[in-house]
């Protein structure tokens, strides 16, 4: 079916087609940056990111814009407290921005204006609509017409844009051109804190830095796409665990494949089936749904782990990893080395728990010792140690591995 997208315009579910065949404008309005990202920023972030994902995998040329507000009262007030340069302090807070966001698989945007940079295209567009003073608002209007044209596809950002932002882009922007601005505006839900509101006066704030040490990036945007982007979605600590789970078992699984393929020294490519393509494609289409869409990642998963079970052929094996590797470009999930993925989630996992890495693997060495000596009750005594702390030992003929117990 084709693409259709929610419009906040007309606040329907609309048929997209691109001004231009094959090709996609695509504006989001992104961070004001005067201190660390949290998690409702990671919210529009995601969901934007595999928005202009979905749009390249349907074969779409894509122009992706996301603009950063370097001035404004906060970053100066701010800058002033830290007797820190404005245009100092928010450049390194734009570093900060990638530097936390690059976990979650946000990639840079293929145009990222700066509002200081674009101050006599904003002057130029004052000028056509004559005297008053414009809010701020007139950043984007400018940004925005200058790479993506008059007018362009599609103008995106979260929910508490709608006003005045993004009513007023329209109103300066269309009354400057008398031409429409954006065809489609779409917008993604509020986040909340445990069903509260997201607020620093409530202290219930989680940036992202302090997520990261704790958990794999690619579990918090797990979690994000678990509820559809236009739907307010509820952020804890048992929810984000749950999305842990999910990445943990989807690594666990392709590294499973890899050496299930390798055993069968199978060296050729696997194949992307008709009607599970047809259907992932049916749930993107269906406005990014991204939570059926994630569901039918986990079904594939299942079967990729079914069939290695069930001894299949290998080419079985291959195509559906092939496929679960496909659709995961899409989401931004199981694009890493599985090996590499599942040591790092393990630190991670462990540093949550308290466990010391270095106490584990002294645990291992010493067991291997126990059964080359034969002496198999200290060896399982070892083994309950190690469980008792939350460790769960993997023996195989490679070696011993662990996990971290959930």
């Amino acid at each position: 079916m084709p693409l259709r997208l929610t419009n906040t315009l007309s606040d329907r579910k609309e048929e997209f087609t691109p001004l231009t065949p094959g090709r996609v404008g695509v504006y989001v309005c992104g961070i004001t940056v005067y201190d660390l990202p949290h998690i409702g920023h990671a919210r529009f972030l995601v969901a934007f990111d595999t928005a202009v994902r979905f749009l390249r995998w349907s074969k779409l040329h894509v122009t992706y814009v996301r603009n950063w507000t370097d001035v404004d009262d906060k970053i100066i007030k701010r800058a002033n407290e830290r007797g820190e340069d404005p245009a100092v302090f928010s450049a390194r807070y734009i570093e900060e921005c990638k530097r936390d966001m690059a976990p979650l698989g946000v990639a840079s945007a293929d145009i990222e204006p700066k509002a200081t940079e674009h101050v006599p295209e904003m002057i130029a567009l004052i000028e056509k609509l004559g005297k008053g003073r414009p809010g701020w608002h007139i950043e984007c209007s400018a940004m925005s017409q200058k790479y993506l044209g008059t007018t362009f596809d599609v103008h995106g950002g979260g929910k508490d844009l709608v006003f005045p932002h993004h009513e007023n882009e329209i109103a300066q922007s269309e009354a400057a051109s008398d031409q429409p601005l954006a065809r489609f505006w779409l917008h993604n839900g509020f986040m909340t804190m445990d069903s509260e509101k997201m607020s620093k006066s409530l202290g219930n704030v989680r940036n992202i830095r302090d997520l990261l040490k704790s958990w794999d990036g690619e579990s918090i945007r797990a979690f994000l796409l678990s509820t559809p982007y236009r739907h307010p979605i509820s952020f804890n600590d048992m929810a984000l665990a749950d999305a842990d789970g999910r990445v943990e078992y989807f690594y666990e699984t392709l590294h499973k494949a890899d050496v299930y393929l390798a055993a069968k020294k199978f060296s050729g490519r696997g194949a992307i089936e008709g009607p599970t393509r047809d259907a992932f494609r049916e749930a993107m289409e269906d406005d990014l749904n991204t939570a059926q869409a994630l569901a039918i990642v986990n079904e594939l998963y299942k079967q990729l782990n079914a069939n290695i079970d069930g001894k299949a052929a290998a080419q079985k094996v291959a195509d559906l990893r092939a496929e679960v590797i496909d659709f995961g470009r899409v989401l931004g999930l199981g694009e890493r080395e599985p090996i590499e993925a599942i040591r790092d989630r393990r630190s991670l996992a462990a540093h949550r728990k308290g466990i010391d890495l270095g106490w584990v693997e002294e645990r291992i060495r010493e067991r291997l010792a126990a059964r080359k000596a034969k002496d198999f009750a200290r060896a399982d005594a070892i083994r309950a140690e190690v469980s008792a702390k939350g460790v769960e030992l993997r023996d195989a003929a490679t070696g011993t591995d662990w996990r971290v117990l959930p």
